[in-house]
């Protein structure tokens, strides 16, 4: 999955375990990670198997949207928002890809079980495969 990794949190979790920006990059797209189950709202995959070191807690006060496509950490667990929501995880990236769409078939792009590798990449990047995700 590809992710432009320049989330509003991404400062506060280096911060936070006391890392770069470029080291919490490297430690969250290293890792294979399983997609544990998919809930809180339709499409939204939590993947087990993140490496403890970039581990941080929920935000004390939610925000009131987060963006679809938004890639987050809450404790030991990253996710990935697939539509625009309230929430309270940690920010790290954004993944141009459309997780959730009602004309598909399989609404949900990912399943239970399913393996995801995170790959950082530029913001050019992110605005093309965007648009071709979305259909613009």
């Amino acid at each position: 999955m590809p992710v432009f990794y320049n989330g509003d949190d991404l400062a506060y979790v280096a911060q936070y375990n006391g890392l770069t920006e470029e080291e919490v990059i490297h430690i969250h797209s290293a890792p294979e990670y399983r997609v544990y189950m998919i809930g809180f709202v339709p499409g939204f995959p939590y993947l087990g198997g993140m490496d403890s070191r970039i581990a941080t807690a929920r935000k004390e006060v939610p925000r009131l949207k987060i963006e679809a496509g938004a890639v987050g950490i809450a404790g030991q667990q990253t996710g990935v928002y697939p539509i625009a929501t309230p929430g309270g995880w940690q920010i790290i990236g954004h993944t141009p890809l459309q997780l959730f769409d009602l004309k598909r078939e399989k609404p949900s792009l990912l399943e239970v079980g399913d393996l995801v590798c995170f790959v950082p990449i530029t913001y050019d990047e992110f605005v093309q495969l965007k648009a071709a995700s979305y259909g613009h």
